[in-house]
């Protein structure tokens, strides 16, 4: 299989990523309506209204984790697979002596036979340093020293 085609299944890996959050959250939106209209009903002081209070809260939560897995839904979007890469960029795929890592969301491990590809976030710490390296360079991380060997 040659690297495009692989890095698209690593952008799939990520876009599924992402749905399964984004159904998780529209079924806990669910429920949190549920028990709103429930609360509703009640007519019990204020048991009533501390039960109605907690549940807007997590309301409020649930819309916060929604806006942030827009943005990472956003920044997917804008990952191009087939720009040649001289530098470490949003969706490269890195190879070091140890591991692959595919920058573009933190999205976990992709495996496909032996290899296993870490799909992370340019914001993560790892990806910090590797932004905007070349093949060849070298850098500490958590006391380690990671050579970048390629990056496609």
């Amino acid at each position: 299989m040659d690297r495009t085609a692989f890095k698209k299944l690593l952008l799939e890996h990520c876009f599924t990523h992402v749905d399964k959050k984004e159904n998780q959250l529209r079924t806990r939106q669910k429920v949190l309506r549920e028990a709103l209209m429930d609360e509703t009903k009640s007519t019990a002081g204020d048991k009533h209204e501390t039960g109605r209070a907690m549940v807007q809260l997590e309301q409020e939560k649930l819309g916060a984790q929604q806006l942030e897995l827009k943005l990472v839904k956003e920044t997917l979007q804008k990952v191009v697979l087939e720009k040649p890469r001289e530098r470490v960029s949003l969706g490269s795929l890195v190879k070091t002596k140890d591991h692959y890592y595919f920058l573009a969301i933190s999205a976990g491990v992709f495996e496909q036979g032996a290899t296993q590809v870490f799909c992370i976030s340019a914001a993560s710490p790892i990806g910090r340093h590797m932004m905007g390296r070349k093949r060849g360079e070298r850098f500490v991380f958590r006391k380690s020293t990671i050579h970048i060997l390629e990056i496609e």
